[in-house]
């Protein structure tokens, strides 16, 4: 009787053994939805790193740009105060690079780019300073987004905007 138990017991536990066969497969099925996440999170924040870097330097040189070609003496009553005319030049530089092409990918659209003046006095050697500034409006479109839906998330793009500021140089 004993033998006769411990054969079935064998054959139990020989029958555990044989179907564990698909099992790897399962646990793969359960952690690919996660695994899916991880990979568009570092694609995705990859690339919005990467683009907004490259506004943030267009918009910095579109700063430099319009502090150089504005006159020092911009502010009233000396000067006209008004950047509105350099709109289409700053827009230029911050959209595209020096050989023409757009300076983002696909994913980034530029909403508006807006210069300003700012006009501080103090006890400067030419008072009021012209401060110029650039802002410049975007949208990152996130090509992987629906992957984020496995985790209860539907963020498909981002918009942010960009500053920067410099003293009016002049010409």
């Amino acid at each position: 009787m004993a033998t006769r138990m411990n054969h079935r017991v064998r054959r139990f536990w020989a029958c555990f053994a044989r179907s564990d066969d698909g099992a790897a497969l399962v646990e793969f099925a359960i952690a690919l939805p996660m695994m899916l996440v991880v990979f568009a999170v570092i694609v995705e924040g990859g690339q919005m790193l990467i683009n907004y870097q490259n506004a943030i330097t267009g918009v910095r040189d579109a700063t430099r740009y319009l502090s150089r070609v504005v006159p020092s003496n911009i502010c009233p009553p000396a000067g006209s105060g008004s950047v509105a005319s350099h709109t289409g030049k700053v827009t230029t530089i911050v959209t595209q690079t020096i050989t023409n092409t757009s300076a983002f990918g696909g994913h980034i659209t530029v909403n508006s780019v807006t210069p300003s003046l700012a006009c501080s006095t103090g006890t400067y050697r030419i008072s009021p300073v012209g401060v110029t500034s650039v802002t410049a409006n975007l949208t990152i479109t996130f090509p992987f987004g629906n992957i984020f839906s496995f985790v209860g998330s539907s963020m498909t793009s981002v918009t942010t905007s960009v500053t920067d500021s410099a003293r009016a140089y002049g010409t």
